[in-house]
């Protein structure tokens, strides 16, 4: 068993173990960002469910049309309408702790009754799972950098 601290045998960054030495930008871990980002990634969920939501009401009239109405139920009108509604009203609440959750749980019903109701809603709701991974994604990296003190924030 070697026990020496060489540099060698330590990890220094991003998944070598426990233990392991945080891994900082050149100007060192920086301080408390000047402006808080994760408001900017607040927004942009926020803007992206506002989207979402416009996306679902607009899909009513292409429900109401496509295949000469034979689509247009009480169900699927309902469906569609609370499932918007709902994405509207937690789009101004992406500030909250637990609107990530609700985020990707209003993601997974959006799909599966999507391609209950047609299949065009449901490429749609897929669509939109895409650009939540990515913003999830951008969120995530965000925090990382944040982490290790790259934000040019950090070091005004």
């Amino acid at each position: 068993m070697n026990t020496s601290s060489s540099p060698s045998s330590r990890g220094t960054g991003r998944g070598s173990g426990r233990g392991a030495e945080p891994e900082y930008g050149p100007l060192g871990p920086g301080h408390a960002p000047e402006k808080d980002p994760m408001k900017g990634i607040a927004g942009v969920m926020a803007a992206t469910m506002s989207m979402e939501a416009i996306t679902f009401y607009l899909a009513l009239t292409v429900i109401a049309r496509v295949d000469g109405g034979e689509h247009w139920t009480t169900f699927n009108a309902v469906y569609v309408t609370v499932m918007a509604t709902v994405m509207l009203v937690v789009s101004f609440m992406q500030r909250r702790r637990w609107a990530i959750p609700v985020n990707i749980a209003l993601q997974a019903v959006a799909l599966a009754g999507g391609f209950i109701i047609h299949y065009s809603l449901g490429i749609v709701a897929a669509v939109f799972i895409v650009v939540w991974w990515y913003v999830l994604h951008l969120r995530s990296n965000l925090i990382a950098r944040m982490k290790r003190g790259l934000l040019t924030t950090q070091h005004m």
